[in-house]
């Protein structure tokens, strides 16, 4: 953890108990029906993290979306849309044929998954029962997923739930401001099944004992596993892919995510040769400054190409580069087990 992160927490930390005091009451407010809750029409599952920054949600939607619709379902996806521009009450990125919003309009993630996922749509809104109340009714959906929905209380769900990063677990177990959990750890008796994402030889072992801890702590909430691969990358103008191992050599990583360190981990482990890597905020809207001091590092340091994530590629499609772009593409593997619980879970309900 970077050391104005751990000062940051340190200055929170007295304040720890009153925001998890406010979100425990909260939580006790929509359980007793004090703040309204909308129960759709059809099946939803809730894909979200007790912690602050990134577990992988986003690769892991996209695959459950697909194995649903490959079991006959008719998905749709339902995002917030953080950090898009469109503040319509339901904002249809992709109505899984065509797409209308681009990345600035609704936010990176919703457009990363409306370019890579045919057939499902894709649909923002704060108030999240709006678009998916319109998934049903308009666009004749069977089931839905909630991106980034643990803490999103308003709208039921049939399955919830829960990711932890292998790499990064609860971070330092403390109560945001204090620490890198949006509840306290009390807020899983409401999950359904725990997955942890991003699963490796390098830290398998760790992720197991804290998998061990969640089952002893909630003994009845099955803890699953899933782990990404990557073999190849996507040059920008021409959006054809290539093997790692015929990329230019050296190249120039960078990415605004929420754990730059692990996708400068990821390319390291892939033997990618990096001349210099810059890591921005997540969610950071590229300006041309910005793409101009990252070319410029980039020269200076003798790379032959810029390599970034997939999900800043699609926001860096109308600025021009001197240095080939290429976008990292990872492959999700989930474990059968958490498939099969999923269909079971949701076999009663149709």
């Amino acid at each position: 953890m970077p050391d104005s992160k751990k000062n940051l927490y340190l200055l929170g930390r007295p304040f720890s108990p009153l925001y998890s005091a406010t979100m425990k009451l909260r939580s006790s407010l929509y359980k007793r029906n004090f703040f309204r809750r909308y129960k759709m029409a059809v099946p939803v599952i809730s894909i979200g993290n007790l912690t602050m920054g990134g577990t992988g949600k986003t690769p892991i939607v996209s695959y459950l979306a697909n194995f649903l619709k490959d079991q006959g379902y008719k998905p749709a996806i339902i995002s917030r849309g953080y950090g898009g521009v469109t503040g319509n009450k339901v904002n249809v990125v992709s109505d899984g044929k065509e797409i209308f919003l681009d990345a600035e309009q609704a936010g990176d993630e919703p457009r990363l998954m409306a370019e890579t996922l045919a057939g499902i749509p894709i649909i923002t809104g704060i108030v999240r029962a709006l678009p998916c109340q319109y998934a049903i009714q308009a666009l004749g959906c069977d089931i839905l997923l909630l991106d980034d929905g643990f803490q999103h209380l308003a709208v039921d769900r049939d399955i919830n739930l829960v990711l932890f990063s292998a790499d990064y677990l609860a971070g330092n177990s403390r109560v945001f401001p204090g620490g890198d959990l949006r509840e306290p750890v009390s807020a899983l008796l409401r999950s359904d099944a725990f997955l942890m994402t991003g699963t490796s030889p390098r830290n398998r072992d760790r992720a197991q004992r804290f998998a061990a801890l969640l089952q002893n702590r909630f003994p009845h909430k099955p803890v699953f596993f899933s782990s990404y691969t990557a073999d190849a990358a996507k040059e920008a103008t021409t959006d054809q892919t290539y093997p790692l191992t015929i990329l230019p050599k050296p190249l120039y990583g960078f990415c605004g995510i929420a754990r730059p360190a692990a996708f400068q981990h990821t390319l390291s482990e892939q033997d990618i040769s990096l001349t210099g890597f810059t890591g921005l905020r997540d969610h950071q809207p590229y300006t041309s400054r910005i793409i101009r001091q990252i070319q410029k590092e980039a020269l200076n340091t003798g790379a032959q190409g810029l390599i970034t994530t997939a999900k800043d590629m699609v926001k860096l499609k109308n600025f021009d580069f001197s240095l080939p772009l290429f976008s990292l593409q990872m492959q999700t593997h989930i474990d059968n087990e958490l498939k099969s619980f999923i269909l079971e879970r949701l076999h009663p309900l149709k």
